[in-house]
This record gives structure tokens, sequence and C-alpha cells, in this order.
């Protein structure tokens, strides 16, 4: 079934499903390697084609029951869809047709060679999917030994993005020695389809020179990834491209509070009441009818130590994290 994780507090599209467990690719630096088993077996939490279907149609599990809306949703959280055992499997060809058949908005994102082959183009074209390529720059090729490499991605999007909603690059994970590589890669990206990129910095689990902490994680000081975001975004409106912060400490310098890329996008709703909108966008928060009622704040329940918090409302739930968890709410999104 579909899900919504913890991250719900400062993530606008929260709600994923993925059609494996385990990906192919190697990247070093993959938070999610740590998630993953044997490439290419079923996932353990029940995602399917068929749980995709039943969340569509309205079925909820305990960590989706606050969602009364049709949020877009991810395929593809901890894995990539278009891995090489897609072509064996087909598990992501049997999610596309269903959202083929249903309109239902949906996120995708890949760094997979498999989404330029003809057939996914064909169905991609008749959905309503705003579509995410992970790419930075050839320097990252070593990082990413069993991907495609960098000029091949381009390709492949190149090819791809006519026939999607809007195509976003993923500059994730930034590392700003590759500064000047990625700045000069914009321009390409635009010609290549791309509507706006995301950047979000590199984040190391070990202490290491010339990093700050920042909730748990080792990544760039302030000053650093300000300085190299603000001048990406000012090429980056110059060569005609949207830019958004996954970075939670710059969110606001980014070209909307949502980093996915799916401002003003028609039907792809997101989340808005979380913590994300409390600091830099209270006036656009909506709190809908199934976040009032109880039993509903599952999904981020896993931020408090108090097991019964999921018993209270997704409402009342955000609202104490706010205030039980200030500071360190604070310091995530850099205002301290």
């Amino acid at each position: 079934m579909a899900h919504c994780n913890s991250d719900c507090w400062l993530c606008d599209l929260p709600v994923g499903t993925d059609p494996y467990k385990g990906c192919s690719h190697g990247c070093t630096y993959c938070f999610a390697r740590r998630f993953s088993g044997q490439i290419g077996e079923e996932p353990e939490n029940g995602d399917s084609p068929s749980s995709l279907k039943a969340f569509i149609e309205g079925k909820r599990d305990d960590t989706t029951s606050f969602v009364d809306w049709n949020i877009p949703i991810r395929i593809g959280s901890l894995t990539d869809p278009f891995q090489p055992i897609e072509r064996k499997k087909r598990r992501t060809y049997e999610m596309l047709k269903i959202l083929v058949d249903t309109k239902y908005p949906c996120v995708i994102c890949t760094k997979g060679e498999v989404v330029g082959d003809d057939d996914y183009i064909s169905l991609l074209g008749e959905c309503n999917v705003l579509m995410q390529f992970t790419m930075a720059c050839s320097s990252y090729d070593k990082l990413e030994p069993n991907a495609p490499p960098f000029e091949r991605r381009l390709e492949i999007m190149k090819k791809v993005s006519p026939h999607t909603k809007r195509t976003i690059v993923r500059i994730q994970p930034y590392l700003h020695q590759h500064f000047q590589e990625i700045f000069d890669n914009l321009k390409r990206f635009k010609e290549a389809g791309a509507y706006g990129v995301i950047v979000e910095g590199m984040k190391w689990g070990d202490k290491r020179k010339g990093l700050v902490k920042v909730a748990g994680d080792y990544t760039y000081p302030l000053s650093v990834i300000t300085k190299d975001f603000l001048a990406l975004r000012e090429e980056a409106h110059k060569v005609g491209l949207k830019i958004y912060a996954g970075e939670n400490r710059i969110r606001s310098l980014g070209d909307a509070i949502s980093c996915c890329g799916n401002d003003g996008l028609e039907g792809f709703v997101p989340l808005t009441y979380n913590i994300n909108h409390m600091i830099f966008d209270k006036k656009g928060m909506v709190c809908t009818d199934a976040m009032l009622q109880p039993n509903t704040a599952r999904a981020i329940a896993g931020r408090f130590d108090n097991n019964n918090i999921s018993k209270l409302s997704f409402k009342e739930a955000m609202d104490r994290y706010y205030k039980q968890h200030t500071k360190s709410v604070r310091e995530t999104f850099g205002l301290q």
C-alpha cells in the first residue's frame, strides 16, 4: 500500500510507493542503501501495482489516513523504478498502466535508462506525471558506478521531456567542489527540456573537516550553501529555469516553498499543513477534514518518543511537534 513517512513534517509530497526493494545503481552517497535487499525483490511492505490502484481508489493505511484529496504520489521513493531489472519484471510498467487509466497525479524520479524505451515513453505521454531526473555533472559518474553516465542521462531526458507534464532535474546531492561544472550545465538542462532544478547539499553521517552538524547530519556551513545556491539561482533564471531548494535551511530562497517543482501544475496539490509551511508560508496552509480526525497521526508519530501520539489527529500531532521540538526545528531550517 502507498505509505507516508515521518518526513511529512517538512516534505510536501511525502506519499510514495516502490515497485522494487533494492537498487542496482550502487551510488556511494545513497541513504537508501541501508534499506536495500536483493535487487529486484518485491517490497516487504506490500507495495505493488494492485496496492497503488487501491490507494487511488481511496483505500488508506494507518500512515495515509489523513489524506482525503488526490495528493501526488511518488513512484519510487527508496528505489529507482527504471533500474535494469524493470526490463525483466516490468512492475513499474504495470503501475504506469494504472496511472494512464486513472490520470492520477504522480511524481517519478529516476536516473535509469529504461525510462527512455519507446514503450515506456508512450505510457508516460498518457500519464499525469511530473518527471524528475537525478543528475548533476560528469564528475559524479564515479560516484554512481552502475547508473547510466551523466551524458547518457541528459540524452534520455531530452527524449522523454516532451512527453511529461513537467521535467525537473534533481541536483541531489549537491557537491560544492563541482559547483562550476554544475553551473555550466544549467543551460544544457534547459535545452534538454527541464522546467527547473532542485538543489540539496550533500549530507554525511560522520564528522568531516569544514562541515557543520545539522540535525544529526554533517553538511556544508550555511554561508557556503547559500552563496552557491544564490549563484546557481541567478544563472538558472538567466537561462530560463526555475530553481528549488531541497536544502531545508535555504528553502525560502527557492522559487517555491514546495521544492519538488509542482508549483502551479494543475492537479498537483501538495501537503501544506506541515512545519515547512508553518515557518515559511503560514497563509498557504490548508487543514483538511481528515487531518482533524483522531488516529490520523501515525505518519508523524515516529518523530516522537511517545507511542500514544498516533491516537491524535494529524493536525494536533503536527502542532505539538512544532511546539515540543522548537530548537531542532529551527536548526533544521537554518533559523539559529
